[in-house]
């Protein structure tokens, strides 16, 4: 990932508007991730797209792909939470997988379990029709970079 300017941050933040921000990111690009907020919270998308597809036969979208999409979304998650201007660079990836993800819209949310001054620790949850119905869980760990003055509420 590519650093993001602080107006880029500051911007998104304003408007609630994080597409700039994933348009400066190739693999969010690639793989079409998109995100909003709803009310307080972050919700990442990952549309349905073929060129996504691992297993054509079920389909299922690639497993790389839904880990690709749940380590970014924790980084760019992250990357608001602290404001910082600096991509938040990953440690360590644990990743779960619960059920085939179906040809369908892919969802995450992310929560910050332990931030400290250099590392934080986020887990990412990726569901496709039901929230309570999870096809993966992740753990991340993340060295963070310094915080600007950029605020997102």
């Amino acid at each position: 990932m590519t650093d993001i300017t602080e107006e880029q941050l500051r911007h998104a933040c304003e408007r609630g508007d994080y597409a700039l921000l994933l348009a400066s990111i190739p693999y969010a690009r690639l793989i079409g991730v998109e995100c909003s907020r709803q009310g307080e919270e972050l919700l990442f998308r990952l549309p349905a797209n073929k060129d996504n597809i691992g297993n054509p036969l079920l389909p299922a979208i690639h497993g790389g792909v839904i880990a690709g999409f749940m380590e970014l979304s924790a980084a760019v998650y992250l990357l608001i939470a602290t404001r910082a201007t600096g991509v938040p660079k990953i440690i360590d990836f644990s990743l779960d997988y619960l059920r085939a993800g179906q040809f369908r819209d892919t969802y995450a949310r992310c929560q910050v379990w332990r931030q400290g001054r250099r590392v934080a620790n986020v887990a990412i949850t990726a569901w496709q029709d039901v929230e309570a119905q999870p096809i993966a869980t992740a753990r991340a760990h993340f060295k963070i970079q310094e915080s600007s003055k950029t605020h997102c509420p």
